[in-house]
């Protein structure tokens, strides 16, 4: 007699049938994050042996600005298996951004950009943890009346808040004093500050440097092939003064931040690899 197929002994002896859950194989959602993580492991197994994926996978990104450089950050992030990221931002997708910024398109015009690109992003990832801030980022040289002072204080410590939670924090504003704020957070509380910035035909990335207590604070010699991450500086580290509201006194045409449409996406690029190539330092 042929062994009946489909039946084998249970814990007790006993002949019984064997059940298999195939549900991860029929959802969605399950194969998205299957092939998403594939992508990655063949990644490595063919050409970085010793890429630690667990550690880019499980950072927290805060990213603040959710216009041309935030939703190419984000889309960055996403390739790379992240999957906690929090969009901030306190304007509403205009009907210019959908061309130039990849998380919109035309029915969002006239809602708030954070909120939208993280319904984008679970859209996209529906795996990915995704947190939208509608929130305006307190920068000196802009005045504060009475009326908004307290408005003022809680987005500060809303924003403190957001720092205190991330791993990695994107500066991708459109104006210079409003990256001064989470400048200041980033450094006093020891988290890894991306900033990247536009011109109409340069970009700029850059880390900001991270010291401790027992950091040697004396400056890099001239020369240096090799400066540690200490003895790195801001992006407001050779300003004479502080950074003042740089909208004022400008005429429409000079306050527009649009430039060329292929540098987002090359410097949202290189933001996202660098902070890869920092989570894999050893020093991490």
């Amino acid at each position: 007699m042929p062994k009946v197929v489909g039946w084998e002994r249970n814990n007790k002896g006993k002949l019984s049938s064997k059940f298999v859950d195939l549900s991860a194989s029929m959802d969605p959602a399950k194969i998205s994050e299957s092939s998403v993580n594939l992508n990655l492991k063949l990644m490595r197994w063919r050409l970085l042996p010793e890429l630690d994926l667990s550690v880019i996978q499980n950072v927290n990104a805060l990213v603040l600005g959710s216009g041309t450089l935030g939703c190419n950050v984000a889309r960055c992030l996403l390739g790379w298996g992240v999957k906690k990221i929090t969009m901030l931002d306190n304007g509403k997708v205009s009907y210019s951004n959908p061309v130039r910024q990849s998380l919109f398109d035309f029915s969002d015009c006239g809602k708030p950009k954070a909120l939208t690109a993280a319904k984008k992003i679970a859209m996209i990832n529906p795996g990915a943890e995704a947190k939208g801030v509608n929130l305006s980022i307190p920068m000196p040289g802009h005045p504060v009346v009475n009326l908004e002072l307290e408005r003022v204080k809680a987005d500060i410590d809303t924003l403190e808040q957001l720092v205190d939670a991330a791993d990695v924090v994107f500066l991708l504003t459109d104006t210079r004093e409003s990256r001064w704020l989470p400048t200041l957070m980033c450094s006093a509380k020891h988290k890894i500050c991306i900033n990247s910035a536009l011109g109409f035909d340069t970009y700029l990335v850059m880390r900001h440097g991270v010291r401790d207590d027992g950091d040697d604070l004396a400056p890099p010699e001239i020369g240096a092939k090799v400066i540690q991450g200490s003895q790195l500086g801001c992006y407001f580290c050779n300003d004479v003064v502080a950074p003042s509201d740089s909208t004022k006194d400008r005429t429409l045409d000079q306050m527009c931040t649009v430039t060329r449409p292929g540098n987002a996406y090359l410097a949202g690029a290189l933001a996202v690899e660098l902070m890869v190539s920092l989570l894999q330092h050893p020093m991490k």
